[in-house]
């Protein structure tokens, strides 16, 4: 139990101090000057056409066949579960 909390502590020292850098980090980035901002392209406004397929479509589907292979004989559930044995308690050796 000693090791768990001691294991405890560790952990929230350690979250403690990684919390500590990365607010320093944050406040060190605010204090830079101000650089130059990248240009970012600018989406098409249309999107190109898509060439057409020169494969011709079929006009009729293909038949699937109906039939269904027979199913195989699932063996059955045992009708009576077994019972499990229920052995009665030693006597007491002092009367009420």
């Amino acid at each position: 139990m000693a090791s768990f909390n001691c294991f405890t502590l560790a952990f929230f020292m350690a979250l403690s101090f990684s919390s500590i850098n990365v607010g320093l980090a944050a406040r060190h980035l605010l204090q830079l000057p101000n650089l130059p901002q990248p240009t970012i392209p600018t989406l098409p406004t249309t999107q190109p056409s898509l060439p057409f397929p020169s494969m011709p479509f079929p006009t009729t589907l293909p038949t699937l066949p109906i039939t269904i292979p027979p199913l195989r004989n699932m063996p059955s559930i045992p009708a009576m579960i077994p019972s499990i044995p229920f052995f009665s308690p030693p006597p007491s050796k002092t009367s009420p």
